[in-house]
């Protein structure tokens, strides 16, 4: 197995895999993504609990390094499936505010004409070939998408985002073996947030790192600080590039952690709270916080001030902001199509 050491974990052959430090051009491009990313899901915090929005929001906060880490790496016509937390990839792959935003409210401005809500998105045109709830649901999805591009003779690349509560399931080893068999270009990254719901890590696995299985199946894995946009953009590349030159696939575990409820805000249902963390553990992973890590570094490297970080927080959130009042004046989808679409 093949690791990076950043915060607490190990680092193993290092002359395998090296993280490479950014230009700061580039960073600064993924700090502003992860920021729209973090804006947009932080406006939805509001709405859910007013109700106004009544899907279940699964929001990814504190998980933003892994998604924008990993889109940097593909082309447009590169392939991701997403899951049930899935708005991060979205947005890392497509740019469409507009769509998302419009679609959580389940209007017909949606990525999917309002009929999807949060959980259910797409956007073929940008190689977004859907995000589902069914847990670990889309893996074998992507799976499909690679052997097509294999059996098509193109360069394109699948990748399949989960998290580690999908590792229960038996599609994901059915398709880590098929694609190792088949070489197939697919990178399988799992966002290990240390919880399947409300259920801790520590109560369904033996141990923490999930990554260590995949060379069992010879498949090339990396355990990556997920919280590290740098160390996953490097992990991204290096696996996205060695799928492309036919030498796939690759397992990417990602350390990281999401700062809101498992779904909601906080979990709350009908003035329930259920997020049973400790708040001691969510305070510490705060610190962690990809965001204020990677502006930290910009500024440090001079890459960013004060003055240039305020500039841009107020273009995102005006970008955000447009995109949840067109959303609130678009039209719900109308009851006479209900049936429109379904095969």
């Amino acid at each position: 197995m093949c690791a990076i050491k950043s915060l607490d974990f190990i680092a193993v052959d290092k002359q395998f895999f090296v993280t490479m430090k950014l230009e700061k051009s580039k960073l600064l491009e993924l700090y502003q993504m992860m920021l729209l990313i973090r804006l947009c899901e932080e406006a939805f915090v509001e709405p859910i609990l007013s109700r106004e929005i009544l899907c279940p929001v699964h929001l990814c906060s504190g998980q933003e390094a892994v998604a924008v880490g990993v889109c940097q790496a593909l082309k447009t016509e590169d392939y991701i499936f997403g899951n049930h937390r899935s708005h991060g990839h979205y947005l890392a792959k497509t740019g469409d505010v507009q769509g998302l935003v419009s679609e959580v409210f389940c209007r017909k401005g949606g990525c999917c004409a309002g009929r999807g809500g949060s959980m259910h998105l797409y956007y073929p045109e940008k190689g977004f070939l859907g995000a589902a709830p069914v847990v670990s649901g889309t893996v074998s999805l992507a799976m499909g998408a690679a052997l097509a591009a294999k059996t098509r003779g193109t360069d394109r690349v699948a990748v399949s985002f989960f998290g580690d509560g999908a590792m229960g399931e038996g599609v994901i080893y059915e398709s880590l073996n098929f694609a190792a068999l088949r070489k197939l270009p697919i990178v399988f990254v799992c966002e290990n947030n240390l919880y399947a719901t409300h259920m801790s890590i520590d109560e369904c696995r033996v141990g923490r790192d999930i990554a260590t299985f995949a060379p069992h199946l010879g498949i090339k894995s990396l355990l990556i600080d997920g919280n590290d946009v740098e160390a996953m953009a490097s992990a991204a590349s290096t696996a996205v590039e060695d799928c492309r030159a036919g030498n796939g696939p690759y397992f990417i575990e990602c350390k990281t952690y999401r700062l809101r409820g498992h779904v909601g805000p906080d979990d709350n249902i009908q003035g329930d709270h259920t997020d049973i963390r400790p708040s001691e553990e969510i305070q510490e992973w705060r610190e962690k916080d990809p965001i204020l890590r990677t502006y930290n570094i910009l500024l440090q490297r001079g890459g960013i001030d004060e003055s240039e970080n305020e500039r841009i927080l107020r273009a995102i959130s005006e970008r955000v902001t447009l995109a949840f009042q067109q959303a609130r004046s678009d039209d719900f989808p109308a009851t006479t199509e209900l049936y429109a679409h379904v095969f």
